[in-house]
């Protein structure tokens, strides 16, 4: 999957890295530093516009077709803080073509992931947290890391005391679960590649657990090629035309909607009208099908319940104002959930 780029978000994302840039060169120094962002040349120096005011000028010019070009840039070759360089990585990660992993899945993934072999290699490790992850730290201290960073935190919790953080709390602390898409498949890489475990047999161990949660979406981590002698694991999706999951699962109707495929590749569909007399389950199916429990644990999400027993009561409910008055089976058949036992955990 990959979005339309967010070009007025591109250009004002450079426009604030702008603010701090110009503080770094002097008026000599624009031409050559437009010139290696891939900006227009700025107004010459007339003594009379500032710094700022030139830089911003230079941006004013650029087309919208060079601003990612421009963006990457920026994110290569500048001293960045960290908030500035992921929100620039993630609009133009999401772009391009990426796989959806949903938070239940990270979580679940992170639940299994045991972190043992990557601590093996604590500054390994920590640098691919650093690479995407904001640690708290501020690359402009020239006093270095202080306590209370999360950089500190997880030296301390993960690395030092491995077991007062689990991998779950790891993930929490990092926003891995609320992360874009494109943001947790390189950190899902990452966590496979060699640049944080130097051990074939440790690498092939993460891919074997992550590759079990992946298998319900369609996807896995897959060797692409060697990267100094060791497996390079990269995420994808054999056989979609793209890595949207289908949302196909439509049911308890009250009329009948105006349903469009906006894609045949992925069975994606478009409710266009009367969209609030049909339920769409937008959840991957497990292995097991669609269980009562995961239609039960989507309506309570949907609906901001806490409470389960109230939400299966309005589910049931609402998937029986559906049915025909008249249709005794299919009453019968919607009362089954009810009574009969499902897999165990």
């Amino acid at each position: 999957m990959g979005e339309q780029m967010d070009l007025v978000r591109i250009r004002s994302l450079i426009e604030d890295v702008m603010v701090t840039l110009y503080q770094r060169y002097g008026h000599k120094d624009l031409p050559t530093v437009c010139e290696r962002l891939g900006l227009p040349a700025p107004p010459p120096d007339d003594g009379l516009a500032t710094k700022h005011t030139r830089l911003s000028a230079s941006l004013n010019a650029c087309p919208d077709s060079r601003l990612p070009q421009v963006a990457e840039a920026v994110v290569d070759s500048e001293p960045l803080h960290a908030g500035e360089r992921i929100a620039l990585e993630d609009v133009l990660w999401l772009g391009r073509h990426y796989i959806e992993v949903p938070a239940r899945t990270r979580r679940e993934l992170a639940r299994d992931l045991d972190l043992s072999d990557h601590l093996r290699y604590p500054d390994r490790f920590l640098a691919l947290l650093g690479r995407l992850w904001d640690l708290g730290e501020d690359d402009f201290d020239v006093w270095g890391p202080h306590n209370g960073t999360l950089r500190h935190d997880i030296e301390r919790h993960v690395v030092r005391f491995p077991g007062d953080w689990s991998t779950e709390d790891l993930f929490e602390n990092l926003g891995a679960f609320e992360a874009t898409h494109p943001r947790f498949q390189r950190f899902l890489e990452g966590l496979a590649s060699s640049t944080a475990l130097s051990d074939e047999q440790a690498q092939r161990r993460v891919v074997e657990l992550a590759n079990r949660h992946l298998k319900p979406l369609g996807a896995q981590l897959r060797q692409e090629g060697e990267e100094g002698g060791y497996p390079l694991y990269v995420l994808v999706q054999p056989g979609r035309g793209t890595a949207r999951r289908p949302r196909n699962l439509i049911f308890a109707t009250l009329g009948k909607p105006d349903i469009r495929f906006t894609s045949a590749l992925d069975n994606d569909i478009e409710v266009a009208e009367r969209a609030d007399q049909v339920l769409v389950y937008d959840r991957t199916v497990g292995q097991d099908g669609l269980l009562w429990r995961d239609l039960l644990s989507w309506w309570q999400e949907a609906r901001n319940s806490t409470d389960a027993a109230q939400a299966g009561r309005s589910l049931y409910r609402r998937m029986a104002a559906s049915l025909p008055r008249e249709s005794k089976g299919q009453h019968n058949l919607l009362d089954l959930p009810q009574h009969l036992p499902e897999p165990p955990e």
